[in-house]
């Protein structure tokens, strides 16, 4: 039965491809049951986002890519260097960034007689920290070798949002319950076109790795 399903979600997400084969989680490995189910779980909360005509991320920790996708189809990939998650068995269902990430905006002088250029990629942050809901905190690092200062910085906050849960949880007299916290490493450039791409509310999915080792 889950295979039947599973085919199925395939076939109506994959869009057509020159070569004619399924575009959609080629790598699952039919003899797996976890990975067999967690491919079923992730396609079928991509059926309900693929209806409505609003972009949404897919996190693919399995083959290392971000995909920012609307109706089912890629618009954009962004290779993953590296990840952490914590708390995996938390993440289910579509998550929600509730805020996109932070820019720092230039300052428009109105006397300025030539024309002032507008707010481009190379303004946006290339670390920063997503809170979503339901709780899930997502954490863009760039690479260590392209920004080692502004990686040490975004781990440093990521790490201070997380001692605050457990001391505010403590504060109440209430055992802390752990949140899932999602890091991503990624180059600097694909950090900001990340960052421009997410809007306030964006639906987000992730796909779990099933692999003990990581």
């Amino acid at each position: 039965m889950i295979l039947c399903l599973t085919v199925l979600l395939i076939l109506l997400l994959a869009p057509p491809s020159h070569t004619g084969t399924i575009g959609a989680f080629p790598d699952v490995n039919m003899n797996d049951q976890a990975s067999l189910q967690e491919a079923t779980r992730v396609l079928q909360e991509e059926v309900k986002l693929a209806t409505r005509p609003h972009t949404y991320l897919l996190i693919d920790l399995v083959t290392h890519t971000i995909h920012i996708k609307g109706r089912g189809i890629d618009l954009h990939r962004i290779p993953i260097v590296d990840w952490s998650l914590t708390v995996p068995e938390a993440i289910s269902g579509t998550h929600r960034v509730n805020t996109r990430p932070p820019i720092t905006r230039r300052k428009i002088d109105p006397s300025a007689s030539v024309e002032q250029e507008p707010i481009s990629l190379a303004d946006m942050p290339t670390g920063y920290t997503l809170s979503c809901t339901p709780p899930l905190t997502l954490t863009i690092l760039s690479s260590p070798g392209d920004n080692p200062l502004q990686w040490i910085v975004t781990g440093w906050k990521a790490l201070w949002l997380e001692l605050r849960e457990w001391a505010v949880a403590f504060s109440i007299d209430q055992a802390p319950t752990p949140n899932p916290s999602l890091r991503l490493e990624i180059s600097t450039e694909q950090a900001q076109s990340l960052a421009w791409s997410v809007v306030d509310n964006m639906p987000l999915v992730v796909r779990r790795s099933t692999d003990k080792k990581k």
